[in-house]
Parts: structure tokens; sequence; C-alpha cells
């Protein structure tokens, strides 16, 4: 029954954002279960999406999907996005501490699987030249998403518009700079490793 809530509540907030992210803040009534939750369901439609979407707009090769690939493209962005927006907006006197964030962040993303799944059914039985009606659900679903993002964000933090906008946007360059660190250090750690190795063999010959 508190599960039926909370989805009640899910959709409240994709049809009120304003009262929903609201409620979500002042009220506590935003469920970390329910954002993580939200995550693993994105994450299955972008499988099926990828996977079983109509030949008709489909341009993957079914063979060469992988399953667990797909987490990198909806998990890692989304950690990312997380991580990144909390330390940036602790420096910019945001109000929204980093499980907020996350809550408001997995409600956001409601309208990729609301609109998702139906236009992975309309995509099997659509023809060439009905295609642009999936494209037009497809970018109905992402704007419906950035929109919750940004009223979700805004909220959270008690911001004004604008530094709402700028703040999203810089939290995608905090993304692209971790992204780099993260890959400057596990390239570092590949070459200690590497010459460590190196070491160790040219004692073993030598000894």
């Amino acid at each position: 029954m508190s599960f039926l809530k909370d989805i009640k509540y899910l959709l409240h907030v994709a049809n009120h954002p304003f009262d929903g992210f609201w409620d979500l803040k002042y009220e506590n009534k935003g469920k970390l279960r329910i954002a993580i939750f939200m995550v693993f369901i994105v994450t299955v439609t972008m499988i099926l999406k990828r996977q079983y979407v109509g030949y008709v707009v489909n341009y993957n090769y079914p063979l060469s999907l992988n399953s667990i690939n797909e987490l990198k493209y909806i998990v890692l962005p989304f950690l990312l996005w997380c991580i990144a927006n909390w330390s940036l907006t602790t420096l910019m006197d945001g109000e929204g501490k980093f499980i907020e964030i996350v809550i408001a962040t997995g409600y956001a993303m409601l309208p990729l699987v609301l609109v998702n799944i139906p236009n992975i059914l309309l995509s099997n039985v659509i023809t060439l030249r009905e295609a642009s009606f999936y494209y037009l659900l497809d970018s109905f679903a992402l704007i419906w998403f950035l929109w919750l993002l940004f009223i979700g964000t805004m909220t959270v933090h008690q911001y004004t518009v604008t530094k709402t906008l700028s703040t999203m946007l810089l939290t995608l360059v905090v993304m692209g700079i971790i992204i780099f660190l993260s890959l400057l250090f596990f390239n570092l750690i590949q070459q200690v490793i590497s010459f460590i190795y190196t070491i160790y063999e040219e004692l073993s010959l030598r000894g």
C-alpha cells in the first residue's frame, strides 16, 4: 500500500512539478527507494528500446548490443550528475542535500518511462512515413524530463531561474572534468602497475 502511495506521488510530481518538488523538499514526501527504482526502470526501458524498437526507426544491430554496457548510459550519468551538482551547489549557496538531489533527479526521470514504453509499441506498427510521430514523442519525453529536472533543481536549491540554468550547464562541465580526471587517474594507476611489473620481471630474470 505504501509503494502504491509513493507511485501516486511520483505521478503527482510529473504533473504538478512545482507543488511536487516543494513537498519533496519541505514535507519529506520523496523516497530514495523510489528514485533508485526509477533509475532501474529507466535502464530496463532503454535496453528494451534499443533491442525491440521497430525496424523502421531502429538503427542498432541487435546481436552487437550488450545489456550490461547499457548501464553506463543511464546509471553512470545519473551518478555523475548528482555528484557534480552537489559538489557545485555546495560552493554556490545551494540548499539541497545530496540525497535530495538524488531523489529529485530520480523522480524527474519518470517521463522517460511513461512515454518511451508506449513509443516502443508504436514503433512496431508505424510505417516509414509515420516515423516522425515516433521522433516527436521521443523528443517530448526528453523535453518533459529536462523540464522536471529544471524545476527539481530550482526547488531543491532555492535558486532563481537564471541561476538554475547556469548551474545545470556548469554541472555538465563539472561532469566532464570528473570524467577527465578519472580517466587520468586510472591511466596513471595502469602505468604505475606496469612499471612495478616490469621491475619485478627484471628482478626475476636476474635472480
